[in-house]
């Protein structure tokens, strides 16, 4: 099974954001630093969910344990709903996605367990023209 790290972080609300994803399996590691323009922490945690589905899709990764430390994001997969209007086309995108996999699982973590997702999101902050 594939774990995958990921985290949303933004330089103010709204700011300058970035997500960073942190996979592991197989015996090798990936690291993806993605700059998101400016936008809210929350909607770079649902982008940071959504990049690392379509990155899980495309390498063929079908058997997937993800974990965040947005309990906004976890929940909301969870239930598959989003409580904030705002954000409910973000997670029907993620829902879609996750729809092609074959296992999928999410779990809420502290944020000392995803430093390495959020020291890669902070990178990503910077790499924001």
């Amino acid at each position: 099974m594939i774990e995958v790290y990921i985290d949303g972080a933004s330089a103010g609300n709204p700011g300058p954001s970035g997500a960073g994803i942190f996979i592991k399996g197989h015996g090798s590691a990936e690291r993806y630093s993605f700059p998101l323009g400016l936008m809210s922490n929350h909607e770079a945690e649902y982008y940071a969910l959504i990049k690392a589905l379509e990155i899980c899709i495309n390498q063929n990764y079908r058997t997937v344990s993800f974990r965040t430390d947005s309990e906004l994001v976890s929940r909301a997969v969870e239930k598959e709903f989003a409580k904030n209007k705002k954000y409910a086309p973000l997670l029907d995108q993620a829902l879609k996605l996750i729809r092609e996999l074959d296992l999928f699982f999410i779990k809420w973590i502290p944020s000392n367990d995803n430093k390495t997702a959020d020291e890669l999101a902070r990178l990503a902050i910077r790499k924001n023209n």
